[in-house]
């Protein structure tokens, strides 16, 4: 398939790689290049120029964390890197996605989920399981005094709309439920979306849910009883 999204997969298990390599194969994926630490995974990268990464996060030397971050700051256009994990409420993971991953999955993942997964990062979105996103963040983000002032003061360029967008999408609602919460197309709340990672320069919704909490836009353990309304699900 000319149009098939090229993947890495990194893993200092060789087991989980051929495991892994086989359900994208099935599934018409391009796997390019395999990984078992961080600095390979960079390497790889930079070699192949792959449209997703499959990034484990705790590996020996190198981790996944760190090849995230290298990763995200060489060149105009990175890949979108997805983390594997086998914990999902996990520092790590919190750190992964602040730094820009688009997403993680359990290593448990089903083969549908995993080719689901792969093709929905590389049309640009994130991969986030609401209920366990929200309780990811809620875990750990907190806003930062040593955070950039940036983030903040852009937080004004939003309109009240899209504030109420971006509060609502770090509370865990799906583009659906945010069309049904706000009466508007789903084509009109994808719109939003866009202006606000525009606005606050940020990859995708994955930076944007963080970027809500660690600006105290929304708080751990609000209950979003503020203008976007009730809180989401999980």
């Amino acid at each position: 398939m000319a149009d098939a999204p090229r993947v890495v997969i990194v893993d200092d298990q060789a087991l989980v790689r051929t495991g892994f390599r086989m359900i994208l194969a099935a599934d018409g994926i391009d796997v390019v290049a395999e990984a078992a630490d961080g600095d390979a995974a960079v390497a790889a990268v930079r070699r192949t120029r792959p449209d997703v990464v499959l990034m484990d996060i705790r590996m020996p030397g190198t981790d996944g964390l760190e090849a995230t971050r290298r990763i995200l700051a060489d060149g105009t256009a990175p890949p979108r890197i997805v983390v594997l994990t086998t914990y999902d409420l996990d520092q790590y993971v919190y750190a992964a996605l602040a730094a820009g991953a688009s997403g993680f999955l359990l290593k448990d993942v089903t083969p549908e989920h995993l080719t689901a997964a792969v093709r929905l990062v590389r049309s640009g979105d994130a991969l986030l399981a609401p209920a366990v996103t929200r309780r990811l963040v809620e875990r750990f983000a907190a806003p930062s005094r040593t955070r950039p002032a940036a983030p903040h003061r852009e937080l004004a360029t939003l309109t009240p709309r899209e504030l109420e967008v971006l509060e609502a999408l770090a509370r865990g609602h799906t583009n659906a439920e945010l069309a049904a919460r706000f009466g508007l197309s789903e084509a009109t709340v994808k719109t939003h979306v866009a202006r606000v990672l525009q606005k606050l320069r940020l990859r995708d919704r994955a930076q944007a849910v963080i970027a809500a909490y660690e600006t105290g836009l929304v708080t751990p353990g609000s209950d979003g009883s503020g203008t976007a309304g009730p809180g989401g699900p999980g």
